[in-house]
């Protein structure tokens, strides 16, 4: 898989957060209202076809959080997310953020095992949370 940044006006890209919408609306997850255009994106691409993404929203210098992560139903169960995951997480050490925040609902429970398997605990204030520190 490649992983490719993408501007938010990405045709492939729009697809994909409407694909992950109407997913969220079906389960019971509501939208995803607060985001902000100046988020970084990220596209996974498989033989050419945009089937995942994510993006890292700084929240403040020390602090990201990762929004919109999706993989297409049919590539699921690929490692996609989890390297979706990873590609953000090292895009929020590039921009020097020592935690990163994402929430995840319970109606959610693939996303929820990747969470807790990448080392995500879960905080009352913040949803799921990490702290990233680079390897000394």
């Amino acid at each position: 898989m490649l992983i490719e940044a993408r501007p938010v006006n990405d045709a492939e890209l729009g697809m994909l957060i409407t694909a992950l919408q109407r997913e969220l609306r079906e389960a019971g997850g509501g939208l995803d209202v607060n985001f902000e255009e100046h988020a970084q994106h990220l596209v996974g691409v498989v033989d050419g076809r945009a089937v995942a993404c994510g993006a890292l929203q700084a929240l403040d210098p020390q602090v990201g959080a990762i929004k919109r992560m999706y993989v297409r139903p049919a590539f699921r169960g690929r490692g996609i997310a989890r390297q979706i995951l990873a590609a953000l997480e090292e895009m929020a050490l590039d921009a020097g953020h020592v935690v990163l925040r994402l929430e995840a609902g319970v109606y959610l429970p693939a996303a929820l095992a990747l969470l807790r398997s990448a080392g995500y605990g879960r905080t009352p204030a913040h949803g799921f949370e990490k702290r990233i520190l680079v390897a000394a």
